[in-house]
């Protein structure tokens, strides 16, 4: 990439900062970036944005040469909260366990809730070139290496109690940030959806009627947290605690490995613990009393470290709600997406945009206009013309610092491709002819050359077009409209059929269709069209399209022909 480009990109300018904290902080040592992802359920594409941002900013600083890791935590010692719609209700006897304790939905591979979720992401992440470093928060928990950190913790659960004490009348009351773009009713529930499936959710900080203590044990007899510590002595470490199903246990905490620290407490404490950079935060974060403002005061008061930089990002909202993601009552995911984009669009999405603006992701025919945008900039790139940010964002689309993205050889635009496996019904022979006939100088002679975008908009087509809106063209002529036409209709349809053959392609089709009303008004193909002269072209294509599928409107009218054929579009225009 330019150094130009570098220059006005915000990925550059967060990679500075975040090189010249690491140098002040920990110099001759690794930069760590981090995110933190809840496996309670769909991990969408706004928790994208949690780990992509973070991505971005650690790949330009390994581009740079330095020394960078990028932690995932994921948060599978969270309790499970509530049952997700479309699990049987039976599923509601766990909610208290940790999710990795909760057995995976009915039908699934895998051991745990939290397994099964994680993994759609693992292989999302890894279509999209992500590289990073899991950690299993139940792992660390469960194995001891939290170990001094719960018991300091403990020790100054006083200093953290008066910490939280001074956000405590004012933390939830205030206003959230605003966010850039206003959120419709699809996008508020992906929003409720997000904040259910993060540490935030939980507004327990710890406080009980027996007084401060940022620890929760899961009960040793029902295994939730339905728990609450009733002593702590801290000499010895021995820990009381009773269960609301009236389980009590003295254990000590020094050897008890069962439990965790409260979401505002926890935070920080990796913070310190894995000595992170940068991590940026959702807005549910960035309010006064938030986790993260009240984590960056215990991060530096109790464990000794320092918060990271991290920019407040905004939501990442749907356009046109998938119904392979609103039938299951979640909102559609990172593999959803890449089921109808390739990875360079997605990653492109999360690239062009500065975190603290809100975007969306197309579903619906919205990303046809998307892929439209890309293939110009990809032009503008090929021709020297893009602006240096646009040029820095397909170049972190298209590649990492250690990887290159595949991509479509022959990029053929989404929505011709979109048209044609609708017409075709993704029949490989017939999708081939009519790419053949698109471009006689460039002929596409493999699917090969257009896959995987011929995939992703076939899945499209399959998933997200209604089917009322699907093409069906005509299998015989339409006898009774082709009776009602006029001598000037008749003509029009006659000079089309007469130039279907010298003009069979894209191009040419585009062409004919627009200069027939043209010759029908007595004027040259190549005049530039008037008010008057657009309203007798739009009256020939709603003729056209009503005798070939029987709707005043369809695809694109010269995709629809190619598609059709010439033999078939004279016997349905009645010549």
């Amino acid at each position: 990439m330019a150094e130009a480009a570098a220059a006005v990109d915000w990925v550059s300018r967060f990679a500075d900062e975040v090189i010249a904290e690491a140098q002040r902080r920990s110099p001759g040592k690794p930069v760590v970036c981090a995110s933190g992802l809840s496996p309670s359920g769909p991990i969408h594409l706004g928790n994208l944005r949690e780990v992509m941002t973070p991505h971005l900013v650690a790949d330009e600083i390994r581009r740079r040469g330095h020394e960078v890791v990028h932690l995932i935590s994921w948060d599978d010692y969270d309790r499970f909260r509530k049952v997700p719609a479309g699990i049987d209700a039976s599923w509601a006897e766990h909610i208290g366990k940790p999710l990795t304790a909760v057995p995976a939905p009915p039908g699934s591979r895998f051991p745990n809730w939290a397994e099964h979720f994680k993994a759609a992401m693992i292989d999302s992440l890894a279509e999209l070139g992500v590289d990073y470093r899991g950690i299993s928060q139940t792992e660390m928990y469960t194995s001891g290496a939290y170990r001094e950190q719960i018991l300091l913790a403990m020790r100054e659960r006083g200093r953290i109690d008066a910490i939280l004490d001074r956000y405590r009348t004012k933390g939830r009351t205030g206003p959230a940030p605003k966010q850039n773009a206003k959120l419709d009713a699809a996008d508020a529930a992906a929003a409720a959806e997000a904040a259910e499936g993060s540490g935030a959710a939980d507004e327990d900080d710890g406080t009980a009627s027996t007084g401060y203590y940022p620890y929760r044990p899961y009960c040793g007899q029902c295994g939730k947290d339905t728990t609450t510590v009733t002593g702590y002595d801290d000499a010895t470490t021995a820990m009381t605690y009773v269960c609301a199903d009236g389980f009590t246990e003295t254990v000590l905490l020094s050897e008890f490995d069962r439990g965790k620290l409260v979401w505002k407490v926890d935070w920080p404490m990796r913070w310190a613990y894995e000595g992170v950079h940068f991590e940026p935060s959702g807005v549910d974060h960035s309010s006064p009393g938030s986790s993260f403002v009240v984590g960056g005061q215990i991060v530096t008061e109790i464990f000794g470290g320092a918060q990271p930089i991290g920019p407040m990002y905004a939501f990442v909202g749907i356009s046109g709600m998938a119904k392979m993601s609103s039938s299951r009552g979640a909102v559609p995911t990172p593999a959803d997406a890449l089921a109808i984009m390739e990875a360079p669009l997605l990653r492109w999405m999360y690239a062009r945009r500065r975190p603290n603006q809100a975007f969306k992701v197309a579903f619906d025919a919205e990303i046809q206009r998307l892929y439209d945008e890309w293939d110009a900039l990809e032009a503008k790139i090929a021709a020297g013309t893009a602006a240096p940010a646009d040029e820095a964002a397909h170049d972190r689309a298209v590649r990492t610092a250690t990887v290159t993205l595949p991509r479509t050889p022959l990029p053929v635009a989404y929505r011709t491709l979109a048209s044609i496996v609708d017409i075709t019904t993704g029949h490989d022979e017939q999708t081939l002819r009519i790419l053949r006939d698109l471009d006689p100088e460039r002929p596409v002679t493999d699917l090969a050359q257009v896959r995987p975008r011929l995939d992703k908009a076939q899945t499209w087509v399959n998933t997200q077009l209604a089917a009322d809106a699907r093409t069906q063209v005509r299998t015989e002529p339409d006898k009774d409209l082709l009776a009602t036409l006029d001598d000037d209709q008749r003509e029009s349809l006659r000079l089309l059929a007469a130039g279907l053959d010298a003009n069979w392609s894209l191009e040419g089709l585009t062409t004919l269709v627009y200069g027939v009303p043209k010759v029908m008004a007595g004027l040259p193909p190549d005049t530039k069209p008037t008010q008057e002269l657009k309203v007798a072209q739009r009256s020939f294509f709603v003729l056209i399209y009503r005798l070939l599928i029987g709707k005043e409107t369809g695809p694109r009218l010269p995709t629809l022909l190619l598609a059709v054929g010439a033999d078939r579009i004279r016997t349905l225009i009645g010549g």
